[in-house]
């Protein structure tokens, strides 16, 4: 009975593929296939590349507990990613730029959903105690994040997506959301609004104090009147909804609305344009984007878009940076918000 063989020459049946297998079929020799795969950058670029394409073409998987046991590391990097979140585009955006971030690397990805934010830092200890990756990323900070404290704590590696009011400084990329919040305010000014609502979410998160504090001073400075409906008062979409369309019989009513999510959006135009209220006449309306979604539903309202793919690789930059040892002072970026005036 004829045996399949490999590249390799050898006569078993779909041998596993090693670095011995690599190192055979490109004629280098093992510890140079070895210092490729972990990202050496003394090797030529042609040296890297020709390993890579052979790694590829034969399927190898690098054994992780053996790198474990030989590096101490894990060659993982985790998201602990906010299962509330209110975009409908959030987790897959941001998953996709982080892959794209890692792709060529040595390091793979392992996302933890959470919804319910209290256990978040149960996880966080998981992963100190067990050492189950050699970085993390986190959404959703809060001014004192605990699973920030304890990653600082711990001297472990980490980037958070978002800001916190820590003394001690840790690495993170956000959103800046104080531009969002003045630059909707100077729009809708401009276009005549007096009465302007801020309706946001999560209250306990530091974007949410960043924008507050931020749209208070833009409307004093414009002269115009300002109201804040938080997270607090209207979850759900169908209780969104019905504050559009009590928003709508009010009177005076907000001739302004500024949102800082795509859904709370959609629910709260469902009950604005029941209500009867044409966008754009009876109401201005200035949303934060961060997808396609909304332009194809509402081709005219305003916009500010926030790029959540570019986010999740410039926190993989940053957090394989961190892993490297690059001070945490040099890994604190922001975002800057870019308008999309349509109306």
């Amino acid at each position: 009975m004829s045996q399949k063989l490999t590249s390799s020459g050898r006569g078993k049946a779909n041998p596993r593929v090693t670095l011995r297998t690599i190192a055979e079929v490109t004629g280098l020799s093992l510890s140079t296939v070895s210092l490729s795969l972990r990202g050496g950058t003394t090797l030529k670029q042609e040296t890297r590349d020709k390993v890579a394409e052979a790694a590829q073409s034969l399927g190898y998987v690098p054994d992780r507990a053996g790198v474990r046991l030989r590096t101490g590391k894990t060659n993982v990097i985790a998201l602990v990613l906010d299962g509330s979140e209110d975009s409908p585009d959030f987790a897959r955006q941001m998953i996709q730029g982080i892959g794209h971030a890692i792709k060529g690397t040595r390091y793979h990805l392992t996302v933890i959903p959470e919804f319910e934010r209290q256990n978040s830092a149960e996880t966080i200890r998981y992963v100190l105690d067990n050492r189950t990756a050699d970085g993390v990323i986190i959404t959703h900070t809060g001014p004192r994040d605990r699973r920030v404290q304890m990653m600082i704590d711990a001297d472990f590696p980490f980037v958070s997506h978002g800001r916190t009011e820590f003394y001690t400084p840790h690495p993170y990329h956000d959103f800046h959301s104080e531009v969002f919040a003045s630059t909707a305010v100077e729009r809708l000014a401009s276009k005549g609004c007096k009465r302007v609502m801020l309706m946001i979410g999560d209250d306990s998160t530091t974007n949410y104090h960043n924008i507050t504090t931020a749209f208070h001073k833009a409307t004093a400075r414009a002269g115009i009147e300002a109201r804040i409906l938080d997270g607090s008062q209207a979850r759900s979409p169908a209780e969104l909804r019905k504050l559009g369309l009590d928003l709508a019989s009010e009177d005076p009513r907000p001739d302004g609305i500024i949102s800082d999510s795509e859904m709370r959006t959609i629910a709260l135009v469902g009950g604005l344009l029941e209500g009867g209220l044409k966008l754009g006449q009876d109401v201005q309306l200035i949303y934060k984007q961060t997808s396609g979604i909304l332009p194809t539903l509402f081709p005219d309202l305003d916009s500010i878009r926030e790029d959540v793919f570019a986010a999740g690789g410039e926190l993989t930059r940053l957090l394989l940076k961190r892993i490297d040892g690059a001070p945490t002072e040099d890994l604190q970026t922001l975002a800057e918000p870019v308008p999309h005036w349509r109306s």
